[in-house]
């Protein structure tokens, strides 16, 4: 267990430093913040910036900063000298992907802001359980690249369906029934409603289909690449 909080520590010493995952985490808040107070339409649906946002957040966040974080340090053989100071490849994973869902969930309660304080635990119950899969996706593309720049192109594309699909959805019917088979897609329709009853039983399958998938995806990756 020490060993896990070392390498979550050692992980937020390095926040500021490691600018993509910083970028990550302001952005989506900050604009979201931005778009909620400056731009107000007549007829516009209540919080449709935050709900959209959220929906994209969730599938771009948590993915490509655990998947960029787990590439750099192989890169820059850090993960090697973790290794050699008996740190289990295990304690290294669960300690990345807790700081990465921890920043998650602080730029989440940045984009509570504006939302009904009754919502918020709701909002912020939805957004953790599904950070899990993300960071689980992450890791796998973490584990099978190389460097940096492969995990962020490779990551990327996984991270554009992940985000944009459900926006896209919101506009058009061909895009939305493609949309509705990630998960990502039914924590739109959660906020949208602010309800678990929003969430049908097809939809609950699929949701835990894409978690399955992801941490099969990642235990697959693990067991033929390891931390190499």
């Amino acid at each position: 267990m020490n060993n896990i909080f070392v390498v979550f520590k050692k992980q937020i010493k390095d926040t500021f430093t490691n600018k993509s995952v910083l970028l990550q985490v302001i952005l989506y808040p900050i604009v979201t913040l931005l778009m909620e107070n400056l731009i107000r339409t007549e007829g516009m649906s209540e919080h449709l910036y935050t709900k959209m946002f959220s929906a994209m957040y969730v599938g771009m966040t948590p993915l490509i900063s655990m998947a960029s974080i787990i590439a750099e340090e192989k890169e820059k053989n850090t993960l090697r000298v973790l290794m050699m100071s008996n740190v289990k490849p295990w304690q290294y994973l669960t300690g990345i992907g807790l700081y990465v869902w921890v920043i998650f969930m602080v730029g989440a309660g940045m984009m509570t802001i504006s939302l009904n304080p009754a919502n918020i635990p709701f909002y912020l119950l939805v957004m953790g359980l599904a950070a899990i899969v993300s960071i689980a996706v992450g890791a796998c593309v973490g584990i099978i690249t190389k460097n940096q720049m492969s995990a962020t192109s490779q990551g990327s594309v996984i991270m554009l369906l992940l985000s944009f699909l459900p926006m896209l959805g919101m506009f058009n019917d061909a895009i939305g029934k493609a949309a509705h088979f990630v998960y990502t897609q039914h924590v739109r329709e959660l906020l949208d409603e602010m309800s678990f009853s929003a969430l049908k039983l097809d939809g609950a399958i699929i949701v835990a289909v894409n978690a399955v998938l992801a941490v099969g995806l990642f235990i697959a990756a693990y067991r033929k690449k390891g931390l190499e």
